[in-house]
């Protein structure tokens, strides 16, 4: 549950950033990109909730599993404490992020350069915000990638180290 909501939530937010918000800027319709890209992230709104759910869930899951490991493996609940955190701010930045995806989809009809890049007629409100989305579609996927790669490091951390030895 873990390893599989982690993926859904990082693929989900690196092919939006550059699949959805790269073909909806192709409109040739200023308004039609923001109506586009809005439609398509509340579509997957839902999906991205569920994955952050089954990922946290996944996560209480292996640290009550591995209760032992970690009080014993200070490498271990160091790791732990970093993808704890991490993971807090990218549910943080994920409901932000939403957010921002709302306000954008309330001003479709003034339209934008793309779905990141506020045009001159922008209202202050529509700017703003793409603005900050425009940081924070790169944000996400960062940080759930590094996530995916501390679990990974948490992975060969459990190798016995005599298995080690033989290389």
């Amino acid at each position: 549950m873990h390893d599989l909501g982690l993926a859904a939530w990082f693929g989900g937010t690196l092919m939006g950033a550059v699949g959805l918000n790269g073909a909806a800027a192709k409109a040739k319709d200023p308004a039609e990109r923001l109506a586009l890209s809005s439609a398509g992230w509340a579509k997957w709104a839902p999906v991205q909730l569920a994955a952050i759910v089954v990922h946290g869930i996944g996560g209480i899951g292996l640290i009550g599993g591995n209760k032992a490991r970690l009080a014993s493996q200070p490498g271990s609940r160091s790791n732990t404490t970093v993808k704890l955190v991490i993971t807090a701010a990218a549910g943080g930045a994920s409901l932000y992020s939403g957010l921002l995806g709302r306000t954008i989809g309330k001003h479709v009809s003034e339209g934008a350069n793309t779905v990141t890049d506020p045009s001159d007629s922008s209202s202050v409100e529509l700017a703003t915000a793409q603005k900050k989305q425009r940081i924070l579609q790169w944000v996400l996927p960062t940080l759930t990638g590094v996530l995916i790669v501390l679990g990974a490091q948490q992975g060969e951390q459990q190798r016995p180290l005599a298995g080690l030895l033989k290389h």
